[in-house]
């Protein structure tokens, strides 16, 4: 029996919102498929990944609604990649071999600008970390870091400047070979000994991937990149904001070049979100990340909001093996 024309506007009106609602789902779960970040807005949308299953399955009601066998079946498929790119990236586990050499606690913190530093401080005193890894620490955070913990924490590489671009790195254990990564905000990095093994310490800051600056986002990540590949397969620590989720191209290529892992993929927390604190809408993306090699397993993570900064802290705790 024909359908009423008094129906027909209301299922052809269903039919061009389902196809509305399904573009933006459609556009950026293709680009995740393909291993590309594209170009904007596309990398910015990455960031909403998991949310854009919400538009997906409203698409498929209304396209139901509608009677549109062909948008309803594009639209369940769009759905089911969309879903299927929610599941962590990379395996559950390192494949780190003998006995423990270390037990070794990492801290990672964006404090805005220097304004978390007292926060920093109360969370390093509580929490009592071997390594930190402080990013958007201008000068007065630097030194004030330091000098609370000149005991504690000794050691320390960093790129001393204003604002967002300044970056340190402090150890427990001695640190050498200093060296930083390119890039617009400094990235520290240094070679430590921790349980007679020569570890390399990374900090990581790229840009993020605003539009008008997502080629230089870009490059930055390759940079790191390249670090990690050029370490691999040595001990390698590797955490900061990198401002990149695992949704982005950009960052798996960083995991897969230097064979690392996220620390929080492998202690279930891999969809836990950094960022943003203290906003109008609630944290919805994880771009804060300690990534480590594989001759480190992970026994917990834990994310810590500080005082003054719109980034969670990642707090991760590891057993370096001896690989032996």
């Amino acid at each position: 029996m024909d359908e009423p024309p008094h129906l027909r506007p209301g299922r052809r009106t269903a039919a061009w919102a389902g196809g509305l609602l399904l573009a933006v789902p459609a556009v950026v779960t293709c680009c995740r498929l393909l291993d590309t970040d594209a170009v904007t807005p596309v990398p910015q949308l990455l960031s909403f990944l998991p949310w854009l299953t919400v538009p997906a399955g409203l698409a498929v009601l209304l396209a139901a609604f509608a009677r549109r066998r062909g948008l309803a079946l594009l639209a369940a498929a769009v759905l089911a990649g969309t879903l299927w790119t929610l599941l962590p990236y990379g395996p559950d586990t390192t494949t780190a071999r003998g006995p423990v050499a270390a037990r070794v606690r990492v801290l990672a913190a964006n404090v805005e600008y220097g304004r978390a530093t007292e926060a920093l401080i109360a969370t390093i005193r509580r929490e009592r970390p071997q390594l930190v890894y402080v990013s958007e620490c201008d000068r007065a955070c630097g030194r004030a870091v330091t000098g609370a913990f000149a005991a504690e924490l000794p050691h320390h590489a960093s790129v001393d400047a204003d604002g967002s671009l300044g970056s340190v790195l402090l150890s427990a254990h001695p640190l050498r070979d200093r060296a930083t990564v390119p890039g617009a905000m400094g990235m520290p990095g240094a070679t430590t000994d921790i349980g007679g093994r020569a570890v390399r310490v990374q900090l990581a800051h790229p840009l993020p991937p605003t539009p008008g600056r997502v080629h230089r986002w870009k490059r930055e990540l390759a940079a790191l990149r390249d670090e990690a590949a050029r370490r691999a397969p040595a001990p390698l620590l590797l955490a900061g904001d990198f401002n990149a989720s695992q949704d982005h191209a950009a960052l798996r290529a960083v995991l897969d070049a230097g064979r690392l892992h996220d620390a929080a993929r492998l202690a279930g927390s891999a969809r836990t979100p950094t960022w943003p604190l203290g906003s109008p809408l609630p944290p919805y993306v994880q771009i804060d990340h300690v990534l480590v090699s594989d001759d480190f397993a992970v026994r917990d993570v834990r994310f810590l909001d500080l005082a003054g900064t719109d980034h969670r802290a990642v707090l991760a705790d590891l057993d370096l093996h001896t690989g032996r």
